[in-house]
């Protein structure tokens, strides 16, 4: 293949603050007395409303890494005493399994993975509503209006490099899409495959972004495939691939490149993109005709709060939180340092059925 011409990419001024703003608002909720007219005389006492019984186990859907899957998982079970299991896929495997059991649904809560996932679930029809007074200490960026899926935390796309096999090289960590290009990383570039991971898909919609339209994104991402070396199915492996040196650079959310650097592999390193990169809203939501519905609430109501947010680091989980309240990692991207593009959410996850199906077809299943 011949070398491709430099896209000029725009630059993006727009920046986003390191985090997401949260909502002031009062949490004062007026109960209603009842009043009004005098019953009459009744010759016995009314019979006590029977309460519901309470929840004694939750499934989740779970969909960040495994370690945060059961760090999150226990610590939701030690606070509620509800038991607690979950099965961990990726965010596009996510997906796939709840609209191919729309019909009897196994989990009760689907939580993590980039939003635009659950926009093309809500049009799937396999997310419930569900507006958790909690959520209203969320930016209205980072949920749904209707309410079928709310902001957990946010990380920023970028590049994990190994810098050791870099040397030999002779190049330098990337700060350019461009840079991917390069015919020395033939073969040696790794990423996940935007129908199977949210990442990925980040990735593509970035590119529909920045070059301003689908068939220009798709001409960059035809340039890109003889550099990748292998097709991921989970978003994060492409960081544990330059770690072990099987790739030399590879693009995953930043905080997946910080877990591995945690992890033992010391000659990773992250950079961004200077003309602009895309981010997540990580996010959750109630499962339409979910077994545990009262459990799925009230996980989305803890799953909201400071408390729950701090669990990610503890896990190697480093992305930022939604919650105001919440502590940030000193481990986290400043995301005032990054050049963040415009990303719309909702034309991405309108848009992701389309591209992913002609991704498949029109360059992975194409030779290198």
């Amino acid at each position: 293949m011949g070398v491709m011409p430099e896209r000029r990419y725009p630059i993006v001024n727009t920046k986003i603050r390191t985090r997401l703003l949260g909502i002031s608002f009062a949490a004062a909720i007026a109960l209603a007395a009842c009043g009004g007219a005098a019953a009459p005389a009744a010759t016995a006492a009314p019979a006590k409303p029977t309460e519901a019984p309470k929840p004694t186990k939750l499934t989740v859907l779970c969909t960040v890494t495994e370690d945060w899957c059961v760090a999150q998982t226990k610590a939701f079970e030690a606070k509620t005493g509800i038991k607690t299991t979950f099965t961990r896929l990726s965010s596009g495997e996510a997906a796939t399994k709840l609209k191919a059991t729309a019909n009897n649904p196994e989990y009760s809560v689907w939580w993590g993975g980039p939003a635009d996932g659950f926009v093309q679930a809500k049009g799937d029809g396999t997310l419930a509503a569900y507006k958790s007074p909690n959520a209203a200490k969320i930016q209205d960026k980072a949920k749904d209006p209707d309410g079928f899926w709310t902001g957990v935390y946010v990380g920023a796309l970028g590049f994990c490099s190994n810098k050791v096999e870099l040397d030999k090289l002779g190049l330098k960590p990337p700060t350019s899409w461009n840079d991917l290009l390069d015919p020395k990383l033939k073969s040696k570039f790794s990423v996940a495959h935007p129908a199977t991971s949210g990442t990925s898909y980040t990735m593509v919609w970035t590119q529909v972004v920045l070059l301003g339209s689908e068939d220009k994104a798709f001409e960059y991402l035809k340039a890109l495939h003889p550099q990748v070396a292998q097709y991921t199915k989970s978003g994060a492996a492409p960081a544990q691939a330059v770690g072990r040196a099987e790739a030399v650079v590879g693009v995953v959310f930043s905080h997946d490149c910080v877990a591995a650097v945690d992890a033992g592999f010391k000659d990773v390193v992250v950079s961004f993109a200077k003309e602009g990169t895309g981010y997540e809203i990580g996010a959750m939501g109630l499962v339409k005709g979910g077994p545990e519905e009262a459990a799925a609430k009230m996980w989305i109501d803890w799953a909201l709060t400071a408390e729950a947010q701090e669990i990610g680091p503890t896990a190697k989980a480093y992305q930022l939180p939604t919650n105001p309240d919440a502590k940030v990692s000193d481990r986290s991207v400043k995301l005032s340092e990054v050049n963040l593009i415009n990303y719309d959410f909702i034309k991405a996850g309108t848009a992701k059925k389309g591209i992913t199906t002609k991704f498949e077809e029109a360059i992975a299943a194409q030779p290198k």
